[in-house]
């Protein structure tokens, strides 16, 4: 039903082809993200400071996930323009190299993280009660992070060929893997002590190493024809390298430069509405995951189908699957967002139901101000996507250093009583303005609403100057000139 063939991405309607590639990356994300509100679902029926712990670890975790993206991605687009063009050697020279980065960058940073976990939590600022156990669920989900690397590395490499399906199969998998284990590490069943939030942790990585095995046996071309590794594949090419470096890092640092700010605002709810606030913070953080999934996944498939369509030398085509995917994703996340406004106070008892009044409250306003913002926060993706499919990674970068240290970060730490100091990861911060803990949720909202109309400015401007047409004339060429983008 969700099959789409090469051709139809460079010549089908540009929707419907769209959408029947998003499709599967949609229940993919939605599958990886109810993976991670497994640990939010069970962990709150345990406590409030399980659900705090869990939280305070997630912009780590996201700001780790940065060195996943520079290989992960860079290596989705660089495939999918080679698939564009016909060069399935190229495109699987690529997919092992971009393999390697992600396992060598990934193994460089997961080490220290594990070994000195708690002294990083430390920094956050968190409060004393939390930090172990912070530090200990951190650490466990840290030491498979190059597990997951290269899983998501050859994933991306399936949907850069528009096999969208393979990587649903896969999250399929480990959600199931997680289900069973998660309860039964973190209760305790029969011989199985309870372990609690170091449970969840063990439940979820075991789900990423599953999913790894995985994708692997897929990319061995046995149950799958569509893209697949073959053995003279498996040589270093410094150019391949050199380009996945060159389009990704940007990326990452885009991720880089946005998380790093959640990790800060992590810290400012902990000092301005302590356990109440960032149990609230970790809901709406886990509610705004799962209904960002359709955005991810429609980003997904326009990067890799504006990739094959430049390399097919139709920069037009690129440039109205942009346009066309942001309308799609902005009209369906008003809808989304409507929802969720009216019922946050049910979506908050579903979630975490033991919850202190205060906590309770916090909860539901941020839900309903991030539901606000939704619309914004979904066609951002979207337009993301065509510079990302482009190779013009840089401006992903650019956008997201403004929209979160320019715009979110400020307004954020006016929840700082004005009597005190906020410090965390070592950084002092003079006193705020002693709005509370909801100026950080009003800072999040807002942020994203002005970054996603500056950003469709900026499209606009770009797309006139003829973006796609040079992108197109770079995909079509030797292949080897990403680093000129931007």
């Amino acid at each position: 039903m969700f099959d789409v063939d090469r051709a139809a991405i460079t010549e089908g309607p540009v929707g419907r082809v769209l959408l029947l590639l998003a499709a599967p990356l949609v229940a993919q994300n939605l599958v990886y993200v109810a993976n991670a509100l497994v640990d939010t679902f069970w962990l709150g029926r345990v406590s409030e400071d399980a659900v705090a712990a869990v939280g305070l670890s997630l912009p780590i975790q996201s700001l780790l996930g940065a060195t996943i993206v520079i290989a992960a991605v860079g290596t989705q687009i660089l495939v999918a323009q080679r698939a564009g063009g016909d060069d399935d050697a190229g495109a699987r020279r690529v997919a092992v190299n971009g393999s390697l980065i992600a396992l060598a960058i990934t193994l460089v940073v997961a080490v220290p993280v594990v070994v000195y976990a708690e002294e990083l939590i430390a920094f956050l600022g968190a409060d004393p009660a939390l930090a172990g156990v912070t530090a200990t669920y951190l650490a466990i989900i840290v030491a498979v992070l190059p597990v997951g690397a290269v899983g998501d590395t050859v994933e991306n490499c399936f949907t850069a060929y528009g096999d969208t399906r393979a990587v649903l199969h896969v999250s399929v998998l480990s959600v199931l893997v997680n289900l069973v284990a998660a309860p039964m590490l973190i209760f305790g069943v029969g011989p199985i002590p309870t372990l609690g939030v170091a449970g969840a942790a063990l439940g979820t990585a075991l789900a990423g190493v599953v999913g790894l095995l995985h994708i692997l046996a897929y990319a061995t071309g046995i149950r799958r024809d569509t893209f697949r590794l073959t053995r003279d594949a498996f040589a270093l090419d410094f150019g391949a390298l050199r380009e996945i470096v060159s389009v990704g890092l940007p990326l990452g640092g885009q991720r880089g430069v946005s998380e790093l700010v959640r990790v800060l605002v992590v810290g400012l709810v902990a000092t301005a509405g302590g356990a109440a606030g960032v149990a609230a913070y970790t809901v709406g953080a886990r509610v705004a995951t799962l209904a960002i999934v359709p955005a991810l996944g429609m980003q997904q498939a326009a990067q890799s189908m504006i990739g094959q369509n430049l390399g097919a030398d139709a920069p037009k085509r690129a440039r109205r699957t942009t346009t066309v995917g942001t309308g799609i994703v902005v009209i369906g996340f008003l809808a989304l967002g409507a929802v969720q406004f009216l019922f946050a106070g049910a979506i908050t008892d579903l979630l975490a139901p033991d919850l202190t009044d205060a906590g309770r409250s916090l909860s539901v306003l941020y839900l309903q101000l991030l539901a606000a913002s939704y619309w914004a926060l979904g066609g951002t993706y979207t337009l993301l996507a065509g510079f990302n499919g482009a190779s013009r990674t840089r401006t992903s970068f650019a956008a997201d250093l403004l929209k979160y240290w320019v715009i979110r970060f400020p307004i954020a730490v006016a929840a700082v009583p004005a009597t005190a100091t906020f410090s965390a990861l070592g950084i002092a911060i003079a006193p705020g303005l002693g709005w509370g803990v909801e100026a950080v949720f009003w800072a999040v909202a807002v942020s994203n609403v002005i970054g996603f109309l500056g950003l469709g400015a900026y499209f606009w401007y770009t797309t006139e100057r003829g973006m796609f047409v040079n992108a197109a004339e770079r995909a079509s060429g030797d292949g080897g000139s990403a680093e000129m983008a931007d």
